[in-house]
């Protein structure tokens, strides 16, 4: 089945067949019918009821076999163990797609994935594709096409609009339909994905994107699945510049107990899920609402503004101080600061008759005309010491929309400059004027804070594809790695590694110059300090013969079942600054690289950064900027500076572990990485092979 093929069935069905349609109003079963028909689809409906020859003036079909031609779409609606009987009849039916609205498969339990799996495996050898089971269904508003049990299809009209929705939600898609309409936002498509056994979130992404009617793409997530899929699909979405907005929800920990590294326990799945959405080009918002009200912001002005500082800087106008506070004191929240105007710009209005303070808040008192408001607006929109325009509107906006609007729809708006309003009080009728005039307007200081602070937020260029790294020949293929083999796996990356070597542990003697630091080698104990098996500032013979006897005595204590190699003898290296660098195979969206504060307190108190894998050198810079800990090696307060260069290079360089192939690296780290003026040296390391 070509893409195209899929997206015809999927969203522009000329026939479908309503397989379980009941003519009893009361039930769910009846919804898809009376919807479709209340909201004007045109193409043929077949509802399938065995017991029922007529449903609601139509003639019903007590076998797909009966039906007088071939149908696009078919929408189930039976039990559970009716459903895999059903997918023969459909697909001699001729359906491409089927969407399962009946329950009890995967989301039962074992015993229901294993029924959904045979559901799966039967529709592929019949040549369909399968979305659900568990799904509410899916919509078109502007064919009219409601294959849905969603009661927010009830309104008497539905708004034919340009966003579309995808849900892992069938319940919250309801709300985020009846919530967005109050509104007047109006939608193209909507699909509830289910149980996502089959058809993914991806998938319904990259037909959306071909989609003539959908402007910008929604998303409701509750987790992420065929991460490779929904990568593709969101790059076509950035390609042909349709705006991705996503609200996620939930902080998964599939795959957290299997990690053996801080870099786990620092980068859990929800953060990563954040990783790969901005590496994406997808701004995820934190507030249920602002997933609708920032489409118009996205629609406008998203890949039009300038370069900007960080952080971004907002320009607020309004005639009501104490409302617009509660937008500041959130934009300050959102790593945003309201911006006062510098002295030039008061001259200037000053010399077009409007008098404004150097102040956060350029307040115009209720006393400014609506021309004087329109053309301050319109200056500011032209000005370049400021990012963005808020606008905060007090009372006009709920008993006179048409004199606090007036000067925000009618004035001249700039092509690059954001311009957004938040209104103080319940204000429907202005937020519908504002709406209708493309202009992005928000219910709360929180999803106005939200929205810019998102719209702002650096995202990361379209990934490229890594040139194959060949795993060391010499090196394990599986299991854990003792610290001395990835000392050498990162060398073959070209990190520059401590001077080392294993020696027995009961008859212990090396070559490495002293000081040097003595720590245990066995697989079995991945945390070497918690095990009592490391000494440090071994100055001579002695010392490292008390040492070896005090570790050997530790670890056994510890540990008597575990293997021991022996003891690994290393160069002491001094440092300006300890950091971690983690590599994770996240169960959710794949590779994923971390940097942050090193050493035994890495969890204790996070401070790190996180991108996809493998990253680039101008990655590698911004995740050393967004380190606080990494400014006492910049110069703060006149400390010595760490070769910043190197450190950059040394992260492109681990990052590469996502590019190895011929073993399942699932997860790596350097901890600590020490930094100095004029290198950047692994001093301790692990390495997790699947």
């Amino acid at each position: 089945m070509t893409d195209q093929e899929f997206a015809q069935a999927l969203f522009s069905p000329r026939a479908i067949a309503l397989v379980g349609a009941s003519g009893n109003l009361k039930k769910n079963t009846a919804r898809p019918m009376r919807f479709m028909r209340k909201h004007g689809f045109a193409g043929k409906i077949y509802p399938i009821n065995r017991t029922q020859s007529e449903i609601m003036g139509e003639q019903a079909y007590a076998d797909l076999a009966d039906l007088p031609g071939p149908i696009d779409h078919a929408f189930v609606m039976v039990a559970s163990d009716l459903v895999l009987p059903m997918l023969e009849p459909i697909a001699k039916a001729g359906a491409k797609v089927v969407t399962i609205y009946s329950d009890g498969f995967g989301e039962t339990g074992p015993e229901g994935m294993i029924v959904q799996n045979e559901l799966i495996k039967r529709a592929h050898e019949l040549g369909m594709r399968i979305i659900g089971p568990n799904s509410i269904g899916l919509a078109d508003l502007h064919s009219g096409m409601i294959m849905s049990v969603n009661a927010a299809f009830e309104a008497e009209s539905l708004i034919a609009g340009e966003l579309s929705l995808v849900s892992q939600s069938g319940s919250m898609m309801g709300s985020l339909l009846a919530r967005a309409a109050a509104r007047g936002f109006g939608f193209a498509k909507s699909v509830s994905v289910g149980n996502e056994s089959d058809v993914t979130v991806g998938e319904i992404i990259n037909a959306l994107v071909d989609d003539p009617d959908t402007r910008t793409i929604l998303l409701f997530l509750e987790t992420i699945r065929n991460y490779p899929a929904m990568a593709a699909a969101l790059e076509r979405a950035r390609q042909h510049n349709k705006p991705v907005i996503a609200y996620k929800i939930g902080r998964s920990e599939q795959g957290d107990s299997l990690a053996q590294s801080h870099t786990g326990a620092l980068a859990g799945n929800d953060v990563a899920v954040d990783a790969f959405l901005r590496a994406h080009g997808v701004m995820r918002v934190h507030n249920l609402e602002t997933l609708f009200e920032l489409a118009p912001l996205a629609q406008r002005y998203l890949g039009k503004t300038k370069p900007h500082p960080t952080p971004a800087r907002v320009a607020v106008i309004t005639t009501t101080g104490g409302a617009a506070a509660t937008v500041v004191d959130n934009l300050g929240l959102m790593g945003m600061v309201a911006i006062a105007p510098p002295p030039a710009f008061i001259e200037h209005m000053a010399g077009r008759d409007i008098k404004i303070r150097e102040t956060s808040i350029i307040d115009l008192t209720l006393a400014a005309t609506s021309a004087q408001y329109k053309d301050l607006l319109e200056q500011l929109l032209q000005t370049d010491w400021c990012d963005a325009v808020l606008s905060v509107v007090g009372s006009s906006a709920q008993f006179h929309p048409e004199l606090a609007v007036k000067p925000l729809v009618e004035s001249i708006k700039s092509d690059d400059k954001p311009l957004a309003v938040f209104l103080a009080p319940e204000a429907t009728a202005s937020l519908g004027l504002l709406q209708k005039a493309g202009i992005a307007a928000f219910r709360t200081p929180e999803s106005c804070a939200d929205a810019l602070s998102v719209f702002f937020q650096k995202r990361d260029a379209a990934p490229t594809t890594p040139s194959p790294i060949t795993w060391p020949s010499h090196l394990p293929a599986e299991g854990l790695l003792t610290e001395y083999e990835a000392s050498q796996a990162f060398s073959a990356l070209g990190l520059h590694t401590a001077k080392s070597q294993v020696v027995s542990i009961d008859q212990p003697s090396h070559q490495v110059p002293y000081p040097v630091v003595v720590k245990i080698s066995s697989r079995d104990i991945p945390h070497k300090t918690e095990a009592g098996g490391v000494r440090v500032g071994i100055k001579d013979a002695q010392a490292f013969e008390q040492a070896a006897r005090e570790i050997r005595e530790n670890v056994r204590r510890y540990d008597p079942k575990a293997s021991i190699d022996g003891l690994l003898v290393q160069q002491m290296e001094g440092r300006l600054l300890e950091l971690i660098l983690g590599y994770r195979n996240d169960a959710l969206v794949g590779p994923t690289v971390i940097l942050g504060a090193g050493g035994i307190t890495a969890e204790i108190s996070p401070d790190f950064a996180i991108r996809l894998a493998p990253v680039s050198l101008e990655q590698a810079r911004a995740m050393i900027d967004e380190v606080r800990i990494t400014k006492l090696i910049k110069g703060f307060r006149g400390l010595p500076r760490g070769d910043i260069e190197k450190l950059a290079h040394a992260i492109v360089a681990f990052s590469q572990l996502a590019a190895t192939t011929g073993v399942d690296i699932q997860e790596a780290e350097i901890n600590p990485l020490f930094i100095q003026e004029n290198n950047v040296i692994a001093v301790d390391g692990l390495i997790r092979l699947g």
